[in-house]
């Protein structure tokens, strides 16, 4: 692909979009995230040839942008609603995939933001460590450090038993019985 393609944008714009909506939590923030990558993104297609990687410079603008809205208190992280599905899902998830990927989605939202980057850059995006560098600007060592962190932790909060609300209510929760 040619560095100097405006469509090389639309490429990518699939992974823009799932990445953004794993970060912001939502639809309109991620479409806002996502617009805004590609607008800065277009006012420096000047660049474009100086870049290497050109997903990598995306996702490091998105992140960027990203990191810009949270100090200015733009943006929001918010845990997907109980029931809502993630973005493009081929097939509808089977009842208990979907009680799983509402989980993950929760155990992702509780995690720090940091580690939560790097964990859905090499694990979503299959990115290299060294890509995942590049794009937040860390060290190599850093991003191995959060990725180890973030896993262990999302480990952690994936095997703790999830209390329902009424329990945390102090309400009568009813039991199953097999």
């Amino acid at each position: 692909m040619q560095h100097d393609d405006p469509q090389q944008l639309l490429t990518w714009l699939p992974r823009l979009r799932r990445y953004a909506r794993a970060l912001a939590g939502n639809r309109d923030d991620a479409d806002d995230l996502v617009q805004d990558t590609l607008e800065r993104a277009w006012a420096k297609a000047g660049l474009w040839r100086g870049v290497a990687d050109m997903r990598a410079w995306l996702f490091s603008l998105m992140h960027h942008l990203h990191v810009d809205g949270h100090r200015r208190g733009r943006l929001n992280i918010v845990a997907l609603a109980e029931g809502e599905a993630l973005p493009e899902q081929a097939e509808p998830a089977r009842q208990t995939e979907g009680l799983a990927l509402r989980d993950l989605a929760s155990a992702l939202a509780q995690l720090p933001a940091e580690q939560r980057e790097v964990l859905l850059l090499v694990a979503l995006e299959d990115m290299a460590y060294a890509d995942v560098a590049q794009a937040l600007g860390l060290p190599m060592g850093t991003v191995m450090s959060r990725l180890s962190r973030g896993r262990e932790r999302l480990r952690q909060l994936m095997n703790e038993p999830v209390l329902s609300a009424a329990a945390v209510a102090g309400r009568p929760t009813l039991k199953v019985v097999k």
